[in-house]
Order: structure tokens, then sequence, then C-alpha cells
């Protein structure tokens, strides 16, 4: 791979100043991939101020050395290009930060102090590759492996434990197995690990095909039960006779086919989480268990979940819908067209696409063979039919002014407790979404005190099935 001019011009300059300057890191790595590098690091025994001076457009404002060099390039990964002196570190007290930064003299000493051996390689302005650790016999065999004593390595940087995970996952690596045992070993390091710099890399594990296969490292190597504890609950539980893995191989699998057909992070996210109440919510053993309400358990614990790892609020608020509503009605001879309607309305139109893939990853994580079976295609064709229909009270062919001209009332709850009586008879059926029968209706409600209405507004329930959802969203504070 060509190396940019704007890297060579920066490696000369340095050279000719009588200064060492070596291309490092991940940068390396992926230009012996044949990758073109997301960004690129150059590594230097100028120190600071003797790199600022060559440089002048610059801007220099952490605590590590690092001097970021503002290019002219119209290439956005060549924009700011990031030098630091050689670097010693000491102790790490906090499992992250080095308590104070030395320069070193040698090159040796600064990769010595790297992460991982692939990340460990050098090259000069010549394109020779400097290698101390035999990172390119590593990369050759796909292995992730720690520079030196992988113990001492977590112990600086204990996010390195999952930085490993996610580049196996990247790069469709192994772990090698001292590196596998030593995260094993210290995984309750991760504890100090900001929820912030924890969810940085749970994206990058979930945006690869190989994201099932990282979260099942993160069991692996003992780091599940400290980042996704209500994920590792599901483990070694079985299910009933509909079901041939347990919750947690079930959710596994349901992640993996999510990733393989490229649904996106959302849907993801949700296939991994969609059981999670499960454990919780689990009656009696064998093929007759029960989960009754796992489905809103689980919303309640993904909410949970995604606001301790300090995912975006609209984010948590996708995920969790899409949890909450993975039960809907898929046999075609259940669904009415109404029902149809209700779940249009329950889940936004916009929803919709992404609460099918889910139920798709959902099936084919059960060992299901067919990727749409014949019911899902028939629900995607009734809410394609019914999609035009009226689903919410901005659609009906009257609003609240004109019920409160029609009854001569004041603004007050009655009014939208009738309006949502009014949709649920039109979700029922469409044709009746017309003003002359709507306000022949109104005057009909009219006559109704509010409870009634609030009763008609829910249509036909099971009143016992009611009362025991009451109870277990009351006990987890589900709305």
């Amino acid at each position: 791979m060509t190396i940019p001019k704007e890297i060579n011009l920066i490696l000369e300059k340095l050279v000719k100043n009588d200064y060492e300057a070596y291309i490092v890191g991940g940068c390396v790595r992926d230009i012996l991939r044949n990758i073109k590098p997301n960004d690129w690091d150059i590594t230097t025994n100028a120190k600071p101020e003797q790199i600022r001076k060559l440089f002048p457009k610059n801007f220099y404002e952490n605590k590590f050395g690092t001097v970021s060099v503002i290019t002219n390039s119209k290439d956005e990964t060549l924009k700011v290009v990031e030098i630091t002196p050689y670097r010693l570190e000491g102790k790490y007290s906090d499992k992250r930060h080095p308590d104070e930064i030395k320069f070193a003299k040698k090159l040796e000493d600064d990769l010595a102090r790297r992460d991982f051996t692939v990340n460990a390689l050098a090259m000069d302005e010549n394109k020779k590759i400097i290698d101390f650790f035999d990172g390119q016999k590593d990369l050759k065999n796909k292995i992730i492996r720690a520079v030196g004593d992988a113990n001492k390595r977590f112990e600086e940087d204990a996010l390195r434990m999952l930085r490993a995970i996610r580049f196996a996952c990247t790069l469709n690596f192994e772990i090698e197995e001292k590196t596998l045992k030593a995260i094993q070993k210290n995984a309750d390091w991760i504890q100090m690990i900001s929820n912030e710099r924890i969810h940085d890399e749970l994206i990058k594990i979930f945006e690869t095909e190989k994201a099932a296969y990282g979260i099942d490292l993160l069991r692996q190597t003992n780091l599940l039960k400290f980042i996704l504890p209500e994920l590792d609950k599901g483990v070694g539980v079985s299910q009933n006779k509909h079901h041939i893995y347990d919750i947690y191989e079930h959710s596994l699998r349901s992640l993996d086919e999510a990733a393989k057909h490229k649904f996106n992070l959302e849907v993801k996210v949700a296939s991994l989480f969609h059981d999670i109440g499960k454990p919780e919510t689990k009656q009696g053993e064998g093929p007759d268990s029960t989960f009754y309400n796992h489905d809103y358990v689980g919303a309640k614990f993904t909410d949970r979940v995604l606001k301790r790892l300090k995912f975006p609020n609209k984010f948590i608020d996708k995920v969790v819908l899409l949890v909450k509503n993975h039960m809907f009605v898929s046999d075609p001879e259940k669904l009415t067209d109404a029902g149809a309607r209700r779940l249009l309305k329950r889940v936004g139109r916009e929803n919709i696409i992404d609460l099918i893939n889910l139920r798709v990853a959902d099936r084919l994580g059960m060992g299901r063979p067919k990727e749409k079976p014949y019911r899902l295609r028939t629900i995607e064709y009734m809410i394609e039919k019914v999609s035009k229909d009226p689903i919410s009270a901005k659609m009906l062919k009257i609003n609240g002014n004109d019920i409160m001209k029609l009854l001569k009332i004041q603004p007050s709850p009655k009014v939208g407790a009738i309006l949502d009586v009014l949709l649920a008879e039109v979700i029922e059926e469409p044709k009746n979404n017309n003003k002359k029968y709507l306000e022949s209706r109104v005057l009909e409600l009219n006559e109704e005190n509010l409870e009634v209405l609030r009763k008609l507004a829910k249509g036909k329930i099971d009143e016992k099935k009611e009362e025991e959802d009451l109870k277990i969203r009351e006990k987890y504070w589900i709305k």
C-alpha cells in the first residue's frame, strides 16, 4: 500500500532534522493487511516542544506528549496526524491511566508498552518493518497476543481486556491462550473502567459480523458478569418445548443471525436482549415451563442496561420498544386486520420493519431453518394492506375541538377519553371513520362516565390476565 504523501512529508522532515521517526501501531497493522488505516500515528525520539517547532500548525492539549499536527489534506483520516515521543509508563493506580509519563530514548521501549503484538509494529520512511515482538507472525496466524506479560498489560489498562475481544471480532482473530487466561484471571478489573469507555468498545463489537463471537468471548473471559450481568443470568437456564437452546445460547444465536443479515444496530442489540427477562419470569421446569410477561420485564431490564452503559436516549427508546413488542401475534390465522392496525399503532410505522427483522433473528436463533417463514411473509402483507388505515387520533375525521363544540363543553379528560374510544372503534372498523358517524357516536358516548369510557377504549380484554400483568408490571415499575 502506498504511504500517503502527508505522512511521508512528516517522516522526512523529522529524519532530516536528525530525529528518528516511524509510523506505528494499528496503521502499520492495517497496511500489512492491505487495508486503508482509519487514522495515522507517528512516534519519534523528538520531544513535544521540538515537534511543535518543526510543525507550527498543531495543537497540544494532553498529558501524554502527543502533538496533533494539522495537514492540508482533503482526506478526513489525514487532516490531523498524531505524533508522540517514545514513552515509558509507570504505575497505573486506576487501571486506566499511567500515574506519570516518562519519555524513552529507544523505539523498543516505546513498543514494549503497547497492548498487543499486532499493534506493536513500526515502519520507517523506507517502509522497513520494525518488529520486536513477533507481531507479523501473529498477524499471519490471526492471533491477538499481549506484548510481554499479559497480566501486567491489563493491570496497566484494564480496558485492554475488552479491546482484545474487540480486535478478535474486527480482525476475525483468536485470542492467544495466555492472554485469554490473563483476562479470565483479572476480569474484575473491568469494574474500574468507565461505562462510557465500555460503551464505545461494545458498539465496535456489535458493528461487526462476529458480534455473537465477541459476546461469547465476554462470557468465556468472565467479563460478561461484570458488564452484562442480566445477560449472564441466562447461561444454562433451560427453556420449554418450543426451544432447543438455553436462554443465553438462543440470545447469542439471534444476535448472530441479526449480524449475518446486516440488520441495524438497534435490531442487533434488541436481538441479544429480547429474552433478557426470561430468567426472572421463569415458572416451572421442563417442556411446559413458562415465561409470562418476559417481554415487559425484558424491556425494563434493557432500559436499565442501556442507560447504565450510556447509550443515547433515542437509541434506548427504540430498542426498548422492540424488546417490549417482540412477542406480537405472528400467526396469520390469529392476526386480524384490526390486530395489524393495533400493532402499527403500538410500535409506529417507522419501526415495524425493524420489529419484523427482530422476529426473523429470533426465529432463526431458535434453529428454525427459514429466514422468513410463511407466517412472517403473511404479516408483512397484512401490515402493508392496512398501512394507510387510521391508527392515531390525528387520523380521525373528528378532533377534540369538534367534540367540544358538539357537546358544548370545555376542555376536559372526557374529551380525550371519547377520542380514545372512537379510535379504538375505528381501528376495529376503518369504514366508520366518517364525520357523520363519529358525531352520532360522540353524542352516544356523552352519556357515559369517565370510567366507562376508559374501559370502552381498551376494548375486549381478559380481566384475569390484565390483573396478572398489572402485578408483574408494578413489581418491576413497568409503564
